[in-house]
């Protein structure tokens, strides 16, 4: 006992360094670049449909804040059954700058066409501002964010908030949204071989098929213009900013799908970035980077 420093009241930066070096030791300087820890809720379910749960899984920042701004992300899965997970490492780093996360489950195409993951979608929305204090966010600070499908997903919940397109059986509950992000979504569903591809989109197979139905889209024009997100998108109505990030090299949704929506929102005075990623492919090749989290970022930072 001797030999034992008695306790010391000191703060965390009076806490002394030990200088010791011995030999072969080697000494880093170290940075902290990813910023919180992050606590993850997993298959929290938000809704029944019929004998269906639809599930979420939600992150959050290990700070001491009850506001942070949440992002309602919708993994891309061609309007089939999602796999949450996808890009869960993404999710996390966004987390770990300071937003709530959820990754909201839709019902695949293959059992309930469009509209039903729109409606998902902002019920998920409407769930979780319903309790924003256990969740720790701020509600009036809601972004949507998909990819692919669900960057579609994410476009047609934004533009048409609490206006249409809502389950009967949601509460009464605003599923607005201060902002969207789409990445490489598609919208005009019947155009989807206007430009190269090396996927069907055209019969009652694909995905655009099963979207509206398990139906031909050239034979059904009527039921796939529903589908375009930008149609509900009017001049009178206010529209939340959006960003758009495609890459050159879309192999599944071709970079003229984003241009459509780009042109008509800005035709209609509408606030839109749109970020073109030079080579860069469909989903992971391209977009599991810093640079893309950081463009997202800094548009989030702006709107939320």
């Amino acid at each position: 006992m001797e030999n034992h420093i008695p306790l010391q009241p000191m703060t965390a930066e009076e806490f002394p360094e030990n200088t010791a070096l011995p030999e072969g030791v080697r000494e880093v300087r170290w940075q902290d670049t990813f910023g919180y820890g992050v606590a993850l809720a997993y298959g929290v379910v938000y809704a029944q449909r019929g004998d269906k749960p639809l599930h979420l899984h939600y992150l959050t920042p290990r700070n001491d804040r009850r506001d942070n701004p949440l992002i309602v992300y919708i993994q891309g899965s061609a309007w089939y059954q999602q796999d949450l997970c996808i890009h869960l490492p993404e999710m996390i780093r966004m987390c770990q700058r300071g937003y709530c996360v959820a990754l909201v489950e839709y019902r695949p195409s293959t059992t309930a066409p469009f509209p039903a993951q729109c409606e998902d979608v902002k019920t998920a929305i409407r769930f979780l501002r319903s309790d924003a204090e256990h969740y720790r966010f701020d509600p009036e600070r809601v972004a949507v964010w998909g990819d692919s499908s669900g960057g579609h997903t994410a476009l047609m919940a934004g533009f048409t908030g609490d206006h249409c397109l809502n389950h009967p059986e949601d509460p009464d509950m605003s599923a607005e949204v201060r902002c969207i992000v789409d990445w490489y979504g598609p919208t005009v569903v019947s155009e989807m071989l206007y430009e190269p591809s090396l996927f069907e989109h055209t019969s009652p197979d694909c995905p655009e098929g099963w979207l509206i139905g398990h139906l031909p889209v050239h034979e059904n024009l009527e039921l796939a213009a529903a589908t375009v997100p930008q149609s509900y998108v009017t001049a009178d109505r206010p529209t939340p900013p959006t960003l758009i990030m495609h890459g050159s090299r879309d192999m599944t949704v071709n970079f003229q799908q984003s241009i459509h929506l780009y042109e008509k929102l800005r035709q209609l005075g509408k606030e839109v970035e749109f970020i073109k990623l030079l080579g860069a492919d469909h989903g992971f090749r391209g977009f599991s980077c810093e640079e893309a989290l950081n463009e997202v970022d800094t548009f989030l930072k702006k709107h939320l």
